[in-house]
């Protein structure tokens, strides 16, 4: 499918006290921390010279407060599918933690008890990129870790499960387009400007 757009920026929220400590943050609603306001600020910083024409945003205060920082003066719309997974009995507890529980679970490819599954998150991705197809221009995207692996494969129509093999950094931007009308990846994690 040909799409107006130029480019899609996602990026992930600054560090957080728990993406400081490894644990695992869905739903619950913690702001940065000092360093991931600087975070933030240079990640902005990075950005000043791109036109943006849309700028969609986690309703979630670490990317609210991320793109506050990064886009001072641009309007910031709250798209209510950008937020985290919901980890369900997992929320808080570190990577260790839960394989203690659940020997090599990995959120993309074992459901979460009581949380979001596969599925869901897939179909929410989905949603994202329709609605960002048929916007124009270069568009941001700012979001949490888990959720913006899982759209960055959902980009590229790959199943959800292959979101664990694209790691992203806090505050890190990641690049999504198009090569011969083609969904393609032309950055991921750049975390340069830190």
């Amino acid at each position: 499918m040909k799409s107006p757009l130029k480019n899609i920026y996602l990026l992930r929220h600054g560090e957080t006290e728990w993406t400081q400590l490894g644990r695992h943050t869905g739903l619950t609603d913690i702001p940065l921390t000092a360093n991931g306001k600087k975070e933030a600020k240079k990640l902005g910083k990075s950005l000043q010279k791109i036109s943006f024409d849309t700028i969609l945003c986690s309703p979630l205060k670490r990317a609210h407060n991320t793109a506050e920082i990064a886009f001072s003066r641009e309007t910031i719309v709250i798209d209510n599918d950008l937020v985290e997974w919901d980890y369900g009995d997992y929320e808080g507890m570190t990577s260790q933690e839960i394989q203690k529980r659940n020997p090599g679970w990995n959120v993309f490819t074992k459901d979460t008890p009581n949380g979001e599954s596969r599925e869901a998150v897939e179909r929410r991705a989905d949603r994202v990129i329709e609605r960002i197809l048929h916007l124009s221009g270069t568009v941001a995207i700012i979001s949490s870790g888990h959720f913006c692996r899982a759209l960055g494969v959902r980009w590229l129509k790959l199943p959800v499960s292959y979101g664990q093999y694209f790691i992203l950094s806090t505050a890190s931007k990641s690049i999504l387009g198009f090569e011969h009308e083609h969904p393609a990846i032309q950055c991921w994690n750049d975390t340069s400007h830190i």
